[in-house]
């Protein structure tokens, strides 16, 4: 198998020698060849030997699958779901044909492949975690909790957009968002898209758009509007018993879900929440800052180091300047480095975001140009109108 994917940080020596001894299996049984597979941020293209992988520190990761049709040529919709792995476990899936999905066994078998791994017997065929693009995924999941995923994850714990019909169709969206669903409701990805019934979507908090206050008219109500501080703060109080780590968790949950994999109503979630964020003042950058390295980067082939295109899991229109994300970006600089009373870190991470935007998409994100934002984006600042009652 072969994998995908940029530079990433590496782990020390010591630590991957621990990973070698304590690491967790996932061992995967019959995937049909040529399936692109991938966990966290490593990409594989399924081989004749291939049963699984081994050396998977433990902790929190997203597997995730499209199989080919018999020309290999086209692939079904991407299936995916969290795990969380303890050392020296061993997790194990078997592809059924039908289904094409990975479905759990039953507990005599499990219990017979998994001793059967310990003694080494599958060990030829279990490719190696990537150790050195670890850092990367830390990053990503750093506040993806067990409790989190639990909360989140859907019945049955599988993430498809070919569960997601019905609500894509009542989504709210951008023109650039509106092509690129129909890019991937009508396009190869959905054409082997297996029959099955509705399923209930993930458990996402809902995140409103704006606040309402009946006690509050005009330009106060339009500035808390603008500046959704406040908004976070009730968000916070009301869905996560106060605590930032929680909705982080589910910022990175949505995030994993919509780039790896290829959900609908993840991206939904992560906008509705990156949107809150960055209509705030004192807003988290950390974690979207690692979201964006990692997502939108360019890939690069692994012999060369030559940039081969865009991101591994995007179309190139995410890099135009009809993405919400850049009209967001340059009201939210526009807020934080003009501010007198903004400093240490969160002024140093805000640069560094503008940075990394201004890089890799090559976006002009100096707010010298007025910013016209999508009237029919439900997150676009809501300005109050007066009605005289």
């Amino acid at each position: 198998m072969s994998s995908g994917g940029g530079a990433a940080a590496a782990v020390d020596p010591e630590a991957a020698t621990e990973l070698v001894r304590k690491g967790a299996t996932l061992l995967l049984l019959d995937v049909p060849q040529r399936t692109l597979l991938g966990v966290d941020t490593q990409v594989f293209s399924v081989g004749p030997k291939f049963k699984g992988i081994k050396m998977v520190p433990p902790g929190p990761h997203f597997l995730y699958y499209c199989s080919p049709n018999r020309h290999a040529n086209e692939f079904a919709p991407t299936v995916g779901f969290f795990l969380t792995t303890h050392p020296s476990e061993v997790i194990v899936r078997k592809w059924h044909a039908q289904e094409e999905r990975l479905i759990k066994l039953r507990e005599e078998e499990e219990i017979r492949y998994s001793e059967a791994v310990r003694h080494f017997e599958f060990d030829s065929q279990l490719g190696p975690y990537n150790l050195d693009s670890f850092g990367d995924w830390k990053q990503l999941s750093s506040y993806l909790s067990q409790s989190v995923i639990e909360r989140l994850e859907p019945i049955g714990g599988e993430i498809t957009i070919a569960w997601e019909s019905s609500w894509m169709d009542k989504a709210p969206q951008t023109d650039m968002e509106r092509r690129l669903m129909d890019q991937l409701k009508d396009g190869k990805f959905a054409k082997n898209a297996p029959v099955q019934s509705e399923r209930r979507g993930c458990y996402y908090t809902t995140i409103p758009a704006s606040i309402k206050h009946s006690n509050i008219f005009g330009d106060e109500l339009t500035a808390l509007n603008l500046d959704k501080t406040c908004l976070l703060e009730s968000v916070l109080a009301k869905n996560y018993q106060g605590q930032e780590d929680l909705l982080l968790g589910e910022l990175q949950f949505a995030f994993i879900a919509f780039m790896m994999g290829q959900s609908l109503e993840a991206f939904m979630q992560w906008k509705a929440l990156v949107s809150l964020l960055l209509s705030c003042s004192e807003a988290f950058i950390r974690a979207i800052y690692y979201q964006l390295k990692h997502g939108f980067q360019h890939t690069q082939d692994n012999r060369s180091g030559e940039e081969m295109g865009n991101s591994l899991f995007l179309d190139e229109a995410w890099f135009s300047k009809d993405i919400f994300l850049y009209h967001l970006s340059k009201d939210f600089f526009a807020v934080i480095l003009e501010a007198t009373v903004v400093d240490g870190d969160l002024l140093s991470w805000t640069r560094k975001l503008k940075s990394l935007l201004e890089t890799t998409f090559g976006w002009d994100l100096d707010n010298n140009t007025v910013n016209l934002i999508d009237e029919d984006d439900e997150f676009a600042p809501v300005v109050v109108e007066m009605d005289g009652s």
